[in-house]
Parts: structure tokens; C-alpha cells; sequence
């Protein structure tokens, strides 16, 4: 909890919530809540009923505002299979920190995989032609550029790799051994990625801490929305673990994957151990060059 500043929060919030609902609410009650590894997070009981809030000061001011556009984006493409908590309100930093307000969600139930693998390839049905999002926005803290583009290979190779690693060069320095490396892969992605797909919606961020269980079903949380191809989900769906056999199944029953999506996985989880080496530094560079050597 922000000791100085927790009641200026929780004010500003009275004020926002009795905007949104058009009569005075008032906080009754603050617990904290865990999971979160960036933001702070709580569920808030009030008159109008129990929210929840996260914020965090020390953050990109307009963090929460994008993270309330990918949900509601990811709200108009979900049939309810899957939930999409509604965004209540966000703020950016001034004088107080950048807060979200949702819906809160009661956590319940027990194995959701084939829901959850359902929902998502729904979700992923919802698509258009050009590749982006209609702003920039975060992968944890990470700056995603979602300049559209027509290509599938090019946005990749330049608004996803390319862009990723120029970051990492600035910040942490590389090789350039490591970054030749990573360039001629770039150049070999036409070769590797042969089958072009229409843009989908994907969530952009989800491993199995950015999905959660409740009482109406799976939920998803912490979006990195864009329009993209939808093998780029599997890229982090896959790198930690956490979603069974039932959900993949569920998944291709709904909107099957082509049949060469695995070979080309690993190229996809690139993006996120170069993100995770951007982030936190250590075995992750490693670990990216093993991914690139694999595809030359």
C-alpha cells in the first residue's frame, strides 16, 4: 500500500466511481490483493458495489489507459465464453498515481481449459485485414510499437524483433556478433513464416498468470492487445506451462491451427525472452540466441 498518498487515492476513486454512476460513492473498505509483480492491486467495497483497483507511480503515465483500450477491445470480440472484466475507469499519473478501475471478478470454479481454449479461438475469429492497434502499448513494461502495417512479416520483423532489439541495444548494450546473428534472421523470416493470415485479435501477454478462474468462468487479465498473426499468442502461451492438452484441443476444435504452427513456435517466443532479457537482463540473451541459431 502508498502509506502518504492511499487516501488521496481512494478519493480520487470516490470521485471517478460517482462520475461513472452518476450518485456519491463512497469506499467503505480497502483489502490488497497479490498476484501482481509490477502493480499494486485491490478489491474495493463500496455503495455501489465491490471493484477492483490497481495502480502503480512509478510507471509510464498512459499505461493503464492502453491496458483499458486492449480490453475493450478484446470485450467486443468475446462471446462471454471467456470473461473480459469491464473497465470502469483509468487514469494517468499526475499528482497521484495512475490507477484502473474494473470490475471485480469473484474468483471461483475449477479446470476451465476447454472454456478458456474455446473463448480464446473465438476471440481470435475477430479479425481485419492490416496488422497494429490503434495506439502503442505495453507488454508488461515494455513499449509496443502498433503502427499498422499491411505485412504479417514485415510488422513482425520491424514493429516486434527489429524495434525490440534496437531497445535492447540502447539500454543494455549487445554484441554485435549476437546482433548480426539476429539480423540474418530477421532477413530469413519470408522463408520461415509461410502462411500469411488475416489479423487477429489476440491478447497479447498471456501466460497462465494473466488468465484467472472465477465464478463465471476464465478471465482475461493484463492485455498486450494488437492485431496480429494469432500464432503469436502461442509464442507466451507455450514458454511457461500452464495450459493442459483441453484447452489446445478446445482450441483447435473451435478455429484450427495450421498444422506447421509448432516448427514455427520458438520463432514466436523469440519476441518474449528478448522482452524478458529487455526487462530483467540474464540467462534470457542466451536462451534468444539458441532460438535464432535454431532458425539459420
Amino acid at each position: 500500500m502508498i502509506i502518504n498518498s492511499q487516501d488521496r487515492i481512494l478519493q480520487v476513486v470516490e470521485e471517478r466511481l460517482s462520475e461513472v454512476f452518476g450518485e456519491l460513492v463512497k469506499v467503505a473498505s480497502s483489502s490488497a490483493l497479490s498476484g501482481g509483480c509490477i502493480n499494486h492491486a485491490s478489491k474495493i467495497d463500496t455503495n455501489c458495489g465491490s471493484f477492483f483497483l490497481k495502480w502503480n507511480s512509478n510507471c509510464e503515465s498512459d499505461i493503464f489507459t492502453r491496458e483499458a483500450e486492449s480490453l475493450k477491445e478484446l470485450s467486443k470480440a468475446s462471446d462471454g465464453t471467456v470473461c473480459i472484466p469491464k473497465v470502469l475507469y483509468a487514469k494517468e499519473v499526475d499528482e497521484t498515481p495512475a490507477f484502473l478501475m474494473m470490475e471485480y471478478l469473484e474468483p471461483g470454479g475449477t479446470d476451465q481449459s476447454e472454456r478458456l481454449g474455446r473463448g480464446l479461438a473465438k476471440i481470435h475469429k475477430y479479425q481485419q485485414d492490416d496488422f497494429g492497434f490503434y495506439s502503442d502499448n505495453y507488454c508488461g513494461a515494455t513499449t509496443q510499437n502498433n503502427n499498422w502495417g499491411k505485412s504479417w512479416i514485415s510488422f513482425y520483423r520491424d514493429k516486434r524483433l527489429s524495434f525490440l532489439i534496437n531497445m535492447i541495444r540502447e539500454s543494455r548494450g549487445l554484441d554485435s556478433s549476437y546482433l548480426r546473428l539476429f539480423e540474418k534472421l530477421l532477413d530469413r523470416l519470408e522463408l520461415l513464416i509461410p502462411n500469411e493470415e488475416k489479423a487477429s485479435l489476440i491478447h497479447g501477454d498471456l501466460w497462465s498468470g494473466n488468465y484467472m478462474l472465477t465464478k463465471n468462468g476464465p478471465a482475461l487479465i493484463d492485455p498486450a492487445a494488437s492485431y496480429s498473426h494469432r500464432e503469436m499468442e502461442f509464442g507466451i502461451v507455450t514458454m511457461f506451462g500452464g495450459f493442459s492438452s483441453r484447452f489446445f484441443a478446445a482450441y483447435n476444435e473451435e478455429f484450427p491451427l495450421d498444422a506447421g504452427w509448432r516448427d514455427r513456435n520458438q520463432l514466436y517466443q523469440l519476441y518474449h525472452v528478448l522482452n524478458h532479457y529487455y526487462l530483467f537482463g540474464g540467462g534470457y540473451l542466451q536462451q534468444a540466441v539458441s532460438i535464432a541459431k535454431r532458425y539459420l
